[in-house]
Formats: C-alpha cells, sequence, structure tokens
C-alpha cells in the first residue's frame, strides 16, 4: 500500500496530538504549511477556541510578496508572538504539525521565541 506523504504526515500529527494540548494559561501554537501560505493558531483545547491566529493570507501580507518559505515563516512567528503578548499569554506548547522540526518550522519557532514566547 503507497502512503502519501499528506496521510504520513497526519499520521504523525496524530501521534503529537495525543501526547500534548493547549490550556487557557499555557495554548498549543499549531502550524500549517501549505504549498503557498504559513498559517498558525494559539489553541485552548479545554474550550475547543482558538486565542489567535496569524497567516499569510492577511491583507497585512498581502502586499509582500510571500511564500510558504523560512523568510514567512518568520514574519509569521513574530506576528504571532506579539498578539499573544497583547492579550498576556507568553507560554505556548509547540505544535509542528507533523512537520519536521527544521527548515520552516523552527524558523517559526525560534521567531517567535524572539519575540518573548516561552515554549
Amino acid at each position: 500500500m503507497n502512503v502519501t506523504r499528506k496521510a504520513a504526515r497526519h499520521r504523525i500529527h496524530q501521534r503529537i496530538r495525543k501526547k500534548i494540548s493547549g490550556t487557557a494559561e499555557r495554548p498549543r501554537l499549531a502550524v500549517h504549511f501549505s504549498g503557498k501560505h504559513v498559517y498558525v493558531q494559539a489553541i485552548d483545547d479545554g474550550a475547543g477556541r482558538t486565542l489567535a491566529a496569524a497567516s499569510t493570507t492577511e491583507s497585512s501580507f498581502q502586499s509582500k510578496k510571500t511564500a510558504a518559505n523560512r523568510a514567512a515563516a518568520e514574519e509569521i512567528g513574530k506576528t504571532i508572538a506579539e498578539r499573544l503578548l497583547e492579550k498576556k499569554l507568553d507560554r505556548v506548547v509547540f505544535d509542528r504539525g507533523g512537520f519536521l522540526y527544521h527548515g520552516k518550522a523552527k524558523a517559526l519557532a525560534d521567531a517567535a521565541r524572539a519575540g518573548g514566547l516561552k515554549f
């Protein structure tokens, strides 16, 4: 049976999600990379709410030529850090979403840490 990259990533993400969850005090920082965009959400799993979100589809990023690359991931990491600090949340649980902690995922996490978040 052939397993696609998407199915393999989904299986890995399910395995990660068994182990981590977010709370109101320490939300889960979930990342997703599509072929064109970078998405990140801070999620309170207990209440089932998204506390803050950022993505390259927003109008503030549309003026820039963005793609799903490391530079865009760094910008999104800084943006989500600012939005969470405005809500007085500085501790998060990082959910890499089944993506390898390398390249874009690492760049986003490092930018969020530099922005003031603690993992």
